[in-house]
């Protein structure tokens, strides 16, 4: 069982940067894909960005390509840095865990997930 923990989510103004953390409690951390989806209200769950246990591929939504980082460390953390945000990045944003599946960071299935943290980007 993974435990994962989100946090740096806020109210933020357009233009602005946040980063997000997840801490994750599974010793074998390092095997583990890391993703970060978000949903907005009354929209469905959408992938933001996904990267390999170490940390050489990565994959982001096309709406976030260009602004957002997805980073990790090989101890137990991983990152989302946030850059010029918009009005429409405003969702609840999760961490989420799975196992290396060969490579298929597009794929959007995880095993694991962390309880959400709020980004809300004012105009």
């Amino acid at each position: 069982q993974v435990q994962l923990v989100e946090s740096g989510g806020g109210l933020v103004q357009a233009g602005g940067s946040l980063r997000l953390s997840c801490t994750a409690s599974a010793r074998t951390y390092s095997t583990y894909d890391m993703g970060w989806f978000r949903q907005a209200p009354g929209k469905d769950r959408d992938m933001v960005a996904a990267i390999d246990p170490f940390a050489l591929n990565t994959h982001y939504g096309d709406s976030v390509k260009g602004r957002f980082t997805i980073l990790r460390d090989n101890v137990k953390n991983t990152y989302l840095q946030m850059n010029d945000l918009k009005p429409a990045d405003t969702a609840i944003y999760y961490c989420a865990a799975r196992r290396d599946n060969g490579g298929r960071l597009w794929d959007p299935r995880y095993d694991y997930w962390g309880q959400g943290t709020q980004v809300t980007v004012s105009s």
